[in-house]
């Protein structure tokens, strides 16, 4: 995957976590982002990797999402991997 359609997979992962309230105050909650950061930062890769990081989480999620957009369930990772930083890392 190229790092447009990552970044463009990252943003619907985002509108999705945002259109389900209580996906939006999960996420909120747990990354202590307020509704402004995740307008100003939505274009950072770094960002994105959180949104995805967070998706990815539960299966449930990822399938929803991923059902939604007629999308392999293994597309959130793949476009996590094509963001600048988001390559996993391997401590062995």
């Amino acid at each position: 995957m190229k790092q447009e359609s990552a970044e463009t997979l990252a943003l619907q992962a985002l509108a999705f976590v945002i259109s389900d309230e209580e996906l939006r105050d999960l996420f909120m909650g747990a990354t202590g982002t307020g509704a402004e950061d995740m307008r100003s930062r939505a274009g950072e890769p770094e960002f994105l990797i959180s949104v995805l990081d967070f998706l990815m989480m539960d299966d449930a999620w990822v399938m929803r999402f991923c059902d939604g957009h007629r999308l392999d369930y293994t597309a959130p990772q793949m476009a996590r991997q094509a963001l600048p930083g988001g390559a996993q890392v391997h401590w062995t």
